[in-house]
């Protein structure tokens, strides 16, 4: 596996320049990319210098170089982990065979799809967040929201080569179309749900790394699991950079639980509001909106499609090496909550049928460990109060729960009930309001926010009050 090619007009690790066919259809798309950064990008600070960490190598070790760059300088490339010439498939019918390098026809519609949908997540996110710049509670935080749109950017060359390099007219229309469609966009939106709402406000933005971006390392890691090896290893290297996104969630909730904790104990009241804080009870409204939205990201726990793929081999289990079965799984039942007269019940069918469940179990015990942080946090501050994941079924569009009211405790409420209590279980305008009301922009050296904490640390051992914007 050779090293990455800076030198290249496209940073890449995989020959690009031996295939100049490839080469040529991938510049032609270059500009267009940086029309779309041009216009969809972060807002106003496309001459700003960022302290970015940009991929040398993809090693697991020592494969980030930072340094301060504008982001239309960013080196956006093609990188793909080291090659394992001994992997086999690992699940599915055809489990114990080589990997594939080329696409199977029988299977290139289906793997078409999945790129194409993981693919279309990346822009939307940056679109989601490109006003965010405007309302930074510091530099600090600044920095970390441009390292990750960046790094959403990378994630769409990744998806844009794979499409261009083996699916031919079909792979570059689609290729095109990533930018052509927008997030919120009314005659053109984005493919998922999540990725069309709006990111108005940092805390909001810090649920959506956590949440959002954490069912991206979900789906990330199941088709790092593919048969179709130039997916896997272009997976795996996108799971080391969406690491980073998922610290930026976490320790951003963490940092406005601590001040919130901070304030409550300063002026002896449960309501910080107006003390320019945001209310626990909020935070918890915050929660339920953000987990639940991102859990209809799984799609449904019965799906003919998740077994399908599952089947073929183009998309397993999160660590799929970590289950202690066949891994064929024609032999095997799971088991999934849903609604049967008039209660929420457990049932038993196929466990190939239930791959998206079992993807989504695993990523709601993900999601708990932040919990458990946010809540020691809140007990060393001597506030009896703890945050909660709502139950599965709360406020779904998708899946078993999708035509029911289910109430954060998990109890089937009917219509009357949701529309009485939803402003407590679901953010309000007004709370929303406030929380706008808090986005001024702290822009100065050494300067943070009164809604949020100091960050604990700096980055890349870079003191908390380093240049990392220079404005």
């Amino acid at each position: 596996m050779p090293t990455i090619d800076y030198s290249e007009r496209i940073p890449n690790n995989v020959n690009l320049s031996e295939d100049r066919r490839l080469q040529r259809a991938l510049e032609n798309w270059q500009p267009r990319f940086a029309d779309w950064w041009s216009e969809m990008g972060p807002d106003g600070f496309q001459e700003s210098s960022v302290y970015l960490r940009t991929a040398i190598d993809v090693n697991q070790k020592g494969w980030a170089h930072f340094d301060h760059v504008r982001m239309p300088d960013y080196r956006w490339g093609i990188f793909l982990s080291e090659q394992d010439q001994d992997r086999t498939i690992g699940f599915g019918e055809n489990k114990g065979e080589p990997v594939w390098q080329d696409v199977p026809g029988e299977f290139r519609t289906d793997l078409r799809r999945l790129i194409v949908v993981q693919g279309d997540t990346e822009p939307a996110s940056v679109e989601q967040q490109r006003l965010l710049g405007h309302s930074a509670p510091s530099l600090y935080d600044l920095r970390n929201l441009f390292q990750v749109n960046v790094e959403e950017g990378r994630h769409l060359w990744a998806m844009v080569y794979l499409l261009h390099r083996y699916f031919g007219r079909d792979g570059r229309e689609e290729a095109d179309a990533m930018l052509e469609r927008h997030s919120g966009d009314p005659d053109k939106p984005r493919i998922l749900g999540a990725f069309n709402e709006v990111t108005p406000d940092w805390l909001s933005f810090f649920m959506f790394t956590y949440f959002t971006d954490r069912d991206g390392k979900y789906q990330l890691g199941a088709l790092r699991e593919s048969a179709f090896d130039p997916l896997s290893r272009t997976c795996d290297f996108m799971l080391k950079e969406e690491a980073h996104h998922m610290f930026v969630g976490a320790s951003g909730i963490g940092r406005v639980v601590q001040r919130t904790a901070e304030l409550m104990n300063e002026h002896g009241t449960e309501d910080v509001a107006p003390h320019g804080g945001v209310n626990l009870d909020t935070l918890q409204r915050y929660i339920n909106f953000h987990y639940s939205v991102s859990l209809d990201l799984f799609g449904s726990e019965r799906s003919t499609n998740a077994a399908n793929y599952y089947a073929a081999g183009l998309k397993g289990r999160f660590d799929e090496a970590a289950y202690n079965d066949d891994h064929v799984l024609t032999d095997h039942e799971a088991r999934y909550l849903t609604v049967a007269d008039g209660a929420i019940v457990e049932q038993s069918m196929a466990a190939r049928a239930l791959v998206n469940n079992e993807l989504r179990s695993e990523y709601t015990v993900d999601c708990e460990k932040g919990l458990r942080r946010w809540n020691r946090t809140l007990a060393e501050q001597g506030i009896d109060v703890e945050l909660r994941l709502p139950h599965v079924g709360f406020h779904r569009q998708v899946g078993a729960f999708r035509d029911h009211h289910v109430s954060p405790d998990g109890l089937l409420v009917v219509d009357d009930e949701w529309a009485a209590a939803e402003g407590l279980w679901l953010p309000s305008d007004d709370e929303r309001a406030h929380v706008g009301s808090l986005m001024q922009p702290v822009l100065e050296p050494n300067k943070v926010a009164g809604w949020i904490a100091p960050p604990s640390q700096g980055i890349n051992a870079k003191a908390v009050d380093y240049d990392y914007v220079r404005l």
